[in-house]
């Protein structure tokens, strides 16, 4: 007769095998936890109830631009953004510049005039991807609003349309 030794539980491959499947699951939950709590959520707004109050007051921005038959082109270039402004120019223009789901990456540029209705700022250009654009005057009274994708080219035109953003 044969006698088979019987090895210890460890030193079989069957409850490894057993073990692999929930160790791998709690791996991923740590990494899930981790992920989530160390990357901000830039699509959820603290004050989202403001923001829909504050709409109204955005619609009638963008109607103003229209009324004045504002309309800008923003050329992009190494280091700064330059502003072509049509209409009425005031001392200065606010380019804001927002990533449609990373609030970090957003940027406010203060645009001084140059002359001839041209307004010229610092900006670091972004590397990729699409953005919105809001131009308006530093006083809030008029905007306009539009998309800017770099693979499009470093220039855009805005214009006061009847959708407003």
């Amino acid at each position: 007769m044969q006698t088979t030794t019987q090895l210890p539980w460890y030193r079989e491959p069957w409850p490894w095998l057993l073990m692999a499947g929930p160790a791998a699951v709690i791996a991923a939950g740590i990494v899930t936890v981790w992920l989530a709590i160390s990357h901000d959520d830039g699509l959820v707004a603290d004050d989202y109830y403001k923001q829909g109050l504050a709409i109204n007051r955005v619609i009638a921005r963008d109607a103003q631009a229209r009324a004045l038959g504002i309309e800008v082109d923003v050329s992009f270039r190494e280091g700064g953004v330059s502003v072509a402004l049509r209409g009425d120019e005031p001392e200065a223009l606010v380019l804001s510049l927002r990533h449609p789901t990373r609030a970090g990456q957003d940027r406010l540029v203060r645009l001084q005039s140059v002359g001839g209705g041209r307004y010229e700022g610092a900006l670091d250009v972004p590397g990729h991807g699409r953005w919105h654009l809001v131009v308006s005057d530093e006083a809030g009274h008029w905007r306009l609003a539009g998309e800017w994708a770099l693979a499009g080219g470093p220039r855009t035109t805005l214009t006061a349309s009847e959708g407003g953003e």
